[in-house]
């Protein structure tokens, strides 16, 4: 995995923890959550992006370097969404 890559989990992971406590909820378990949905997400990218535009990026170093920052941004765009989902189901149990 690339330094934006882990970087992001760790941020997520962070997040989501700061998150649960602020909420008063599972704290680790959010985390956990959280770091799951973005590492599932960005395999998923990753996987259909290699496919897809290999031929593509084998031409560019800069397009190489572009197409491989994606997962990470579509990562941590899943993990907004997931937050978003975990922060109104706990609004919903008060």
């Amino acid at each position: 995995m690339l330094l934006l890559t882990k970087l992001a989990a760790l941020g997520v992971v962070i997040w989501f923890y700061m998150s649960a406590e602020k909420s008063g909820q599972p704290a680790v378990k959010w985390a956990v959550i959280g770091l799951v949905g973005y590492v599932i997400t960005w395999f998923l990218v990753d996987f259909a992006l290699d496919n897809a535009l290999s031929a593509i990026t084998a031409k560019s170093k800069g397009g190489y370097f572009l197409v491989g920052q994606l997962p990470a941004f579509a990562g941590l765009i899943a993990a907004f969404f997931i937050r978003k989902k975990l922060l109104s189901d706990a609004n919903v149990e008060k």
